[in-house]
């Protein structure tokens, strides 16, 4: 009688930083908030300072898993605060909410400054609260040419249906190992 063996290969593990960026009010925080507690909540929550919270995304395919450090700060441009938040980080996402559009105009001054500390960094540009649709003032459109700007994909994301979170954030890890995004 043959013994039947299982084998298990070992993922590589890597810690990597993914900062959100994007005004205040954009959903960051709620984002975050789905994709590691698959939760949310209409509460609007300011964010004081940074808080780091961390989920473990595996990827099968490459072998591999990525300990997502994933950094949520207070949407105010203070450099100083910016600095310390884009130092080392490995990938962004670039966040908009699609109701106000002075917030996808705004993310090309967030990627600049993050540009000036972090360096050329994969970024995931993300047009959030894709669940009021019938008050949106940004569309697909509109985040592709800013997605090409920053040379990123992007993703129409809703924290409060969970829409597209996971593919962003899993983008985002893909990206991190030097992979490109698996497509929706």
């Amino acid at each position: 009688m043959l013994e039947r063996h299982t084998y298990h290969v070992a993922l590589k593990e890597y810690n990597k930083k993914v900062v959100l960026i994007g005004d205040p009010g954009v959903g960051k925080t709620s984002l975050i908030r789905r994709f590691v507690e698959n939760s949310f909540s209409d509460k609007y929550i300011h964010t004081i300072g940074t808080k780091i919270t961390k989920r473990v995304v595996e990827f099968p395919d490459l072998d591999s898993r990525v300990v997502m450090l994933i950094w949520d700060i207070v949407g105010q441009k203070s450099l100083a605060l910016l600095d310390s938040y884009f130092r080392g980080a490995a990938g962004v996402l670039a966040v908009c909410d699609i109701t106000r559009d002075e917030t996808l105009q705004s993310l090309d001054g967030w990627v600049a400054n993050l540009h000036k500390v972090a360096g050329e960094v994969p970024i995931v540009l993300l047009g959030n609260k894709s669940d009021l649709k019938e008050t949106a003032l940004v569309d697909e459109g509109a985040c592709a040419v800013a997605a090409r700007r920053f040379r990123s994909p992007f993703y129409m994301t809703s924290a409060k249906t969970g829409a597209n979170v996971e593919l962003a954030f899993s983008a985002i890890g893909r990206m991190v190992l030097g992979e490109p995004p698996l497509t929706g």
